[in-house]
């Protein structure tokens, strides 16, 4: 009887100690302090982050989420499938898309963005000016004059330049006076000044003219505000970026098995259809195939490639990023025995090492290992800590195939 009572307190010690499903949310209360499950938990979580440049998660987490803009939404399915992965690696200029909102949000044509977030190590490629314009008033008489000269200026600040300019032209071009609809203007010039002087940002301004050169009605002309129009239309700053992060092109590429239609980025205008993400079915499906027993039956099989879905929800983090909700990262597994077949895609290197193995001419030589040998880029669609919508691609986080190397 004191045997059985024994062993009764035993496993209700073990059932105790299991790790709850939901261990990557729950604070273990259950647990005691010196395990360190809670402080390798928190180890993991901040080399994940790391993993995606970031040293904390965004302060987005766990507040209202905005809409994100259409523009950055069509980017990303343009850019990306459903789980995220890149289509195409050379689609993107750079690795990262910030989107800003206008902060003055005046009724007045000059515009000021925070640019705080863009890391002065970063390089900047391109940034454009998005633009919402409205249609003329119906009120007003119909105008004789087709188009219009629309020209953008930064505004500089004369007491530092020692010069009396006030403005510098970065960009200018005839727009249709009776059209709407986003008009976009190359404002890369200023954005370099701005970052490697912080100080100067004195923000935007639009000047809008007849071709005669006259002025023109703003009544006429009009372009929509954060102040008095809806959130899609704001003014916003879409700016492409480098971190000079390394790309994986030595590995990374688009199987012409695999090769998607040739896509090109979206312009500012109507939404496009978005491609439906994997329901939470399918994902559990997904995950559910990666078992224990499955997981130990494949070491004893060919090598192969096995599914590993990481949920960012699980995780912590639906909060702050937008898409994808999770992703399939892959994982390779099983043996590379003697002798090794093209459709274990060995590399010169493993074919020889599988020959000194089996010939038992060194002890010490072990089998090829079962590696990735194709890996792929991500993206991320998610808020930063100013609620500004970034997009990021991350190399080599999917296992696109395996091989004995």
């Amino acid at each position: 009887m004191f045997t059985f009572v024994i062993l009764v307190v035993s496993a209700c010690t073990l059932v105790r100690a299991r790790p709850s499903l939901n261990y990557l949310e729950e604070p273990y209360a259950n647990e005691s302090p010196h395990t360190g499950t809670e402080e390798v938990r928190l180890s993991a979580i901040k080399r994940l982050l790391a993993v995606f440049g970031m040293d904390d998660p965004p302060s987005a987490v766990g507040h209202r989420r905005k809409q994100p803009p259409q523009y950055m939404l069509d980017l990303y399915n343009t850019v990306a499938d459903v789980d995220g992965v890149t289509k195409d690696p050379y689609l993107l200029e750079g690795n990262t898309v910030r989107s800003f909102f206008d902060k003055l949000r005046s009724e007045q044509v000059e515009f000021r963005f925070n640019l705080s977030t863009v890391a002065q190590t970063e390089k900047i490629l391109t940034a454009e000016l998005h633009l919402f314009k409205l249609r003329p008033q119906p009120t007003l008489p119909f105008s004789r004059h087709h188009f219009c000269q629309v020209s953008v200026y930064q505004l500089l600040d004369s007491t530092k330049s020692n010069s009396t300019q006030e403005k510098k032209l970065l960009s200018s071009r005839l727009i249709p006076v009776h059209s709407n609809g986003w008009e976009v203007f190359t404002v890369t010039q200023a954005v370099r000044s701005w970052t490697a002087d912080e100080g100067s940002n004195l923000g935007l301004h639009v000047v809008v003219r007849a071709l005669g050169g006259g002025q023109m009605d703003l009544k006429m002309i009009r372009f929509a505000s954060g102040r008095s129009h809806h959130p899609s239309k704001q003014p916003m700053l879409v700016l492409f970026t480098d971190d000079g992060r390394r790309r994986s092109a030595t590995i990374e590429g688009i199987d012409p098995e695999d090769s998607h239609v040739t896509a090109t980025l979206p312009q500012s205008g109507p939404a496009a259809a978005a491609p439906a993400l994997p329901s939470r079915n399918a994902r559990s499906v997904a995950k559910a195939t990666i078992s224990a027993e499955d997981d130990e039956g494949a070491a004893s099989k060919p090598c192969q490639r096995l599914p590993l879905y990481v949920d960012f929800e699980e995780i912590g983090w639906s909060g702050w990023i937008v898409s994808p909700r999770g992703y399939n990262a892959y994982h390779c597994k099983g043996s590379c025995p003697f002798p090794l077949g093209q459709n274990m895609r060995p590399t010169n290197h493993a074919t020889v090492q599988s020959i000194i193995n089996a010939l038992k001419l060194i002890k010490s030589i072990e089998t090829p290992c079962c590696v990735p040998d194709k890996l792929y880029s991500i993206n991320l669609l998610y808020f930063d800590d100013d609620e500004n919508v970034v997009l990021k691609q991350y190399n080599d986080m999917v296992a696109g195939s395996c091989g004995c190397h």
